[in-house]
């Protein structure tokens, strides 16, 4: 075997173990629950506990916090993959005191039991809604929330809809990031924002960060093609992925977006 053959099983070799080795890490890579440890932050004392039981013997725990105006849409948050849902409770109870505020730990994250997935989040997204028997409700998906956010918008009937950091398919942004991987062929978790957001008639906000190197603009573009009833579109300058929650400009962001889908 010449030294060219010797260099090229080798460098196939090597590729065949890295795609592998992709493959076998998917879950832990788009649902990193290990980086989620720590203690819990704490919870205003008003703060009610909830609890979603779903097949298989998963129980999905969650925290609704009560907000002092009825007449106001309820928020329900779903976060990134890692964003502890309690942390992200109190910040949109900081951001929008006078809304009720329920968010769930995702399962496998905190106190939910079982394993994550991108099917089971877009299912236990609809069993957290129905659960909750809310007439009047605003998805507020941030990032990979952006996947199970979107499914129930497109499922149920929704006050409205605000996408921030979103992407318009789970498969196309992890191309992005792997080019080099058959990644079409490989991945297990589909989320496909861009089709959702065709069925949702719910008004629909999208909020992105100028700088985000995570979730690129050309992955958030397709989103405002299949918008039907768009009511805002901002993007934030100078904001990276992680940075876009400490930007001044992003809580009066949020506050408009959701002020637009309260009928005067």
């Amino acid at each position: 075997m010449t030294t060219l053959w010797r260099f090229a099983l080798a460098a196939a070799l090597l590729y065949a173990g890295v795609v592998a080795a992709l493959a076998l890490t998917q879950t832990a890579l788009i649902f990193p629950r290990w980086a989620m440890s720590g203690a819990e932050s704490r919870l205003p004392s008003d703060t009610r506990r909830l609890q979603v039981d779903r097949p298989g013997g998963v129980t999905l725990h969650g925290m609704d916090l009560p907000g002092p105006r009825d007449d106001l849409p309820v928020i329900l948050g779903f976060g990134g993959n890692a964003w502890p849902a309690d942390a992200l409770a109190n910040y949109l109870r900081a951001a929008m005191p006078d809304h009720r505020i329920v968010v769930f730990h995702y399962r496998g994250y905190g106190p939910s039991s079982g394993r994550p997935s991108a099917r089971a989040l877009a299912e236990d997204a609809l069993a957290i809604h129905d659960h909750l028997q809310a007439r009047n409700v605003v998805a507020v998906g941030l990032s990979l929330g952006s996947g199970p956010a979107a499914h129930l918008a497109a499922r149920r009937d929704l006050a409205g809809l605000v996408l921030v950091s979103p992407f318009d398919s789970l498969t196309n942004l992890a191309q992005g990031h792997y080019p080099w991987a058959p990644v079409r062929l490989l991945l297990r978790h589909r989320m496909e924002v861009a089709r959702d957001l065709e069925g949702v008639q719910a008004p629909v906000a999208l909020i992105a960060a100028g700088s985000d190197t995570i979730i690129p603009a050309q992955r958030t573009a397709p989103l405002r093609e299949v918008a039907s009833n768009l009511v805002l579109d901002r993007t934030i300058p100078g904001a990276g992925h992680n940075t876009l929650y400490e930007h001044p400009d992003f809580v009066p962001t949020l506050r408009a977006a959701v002020a637009r889908m309260i009928p005067p």
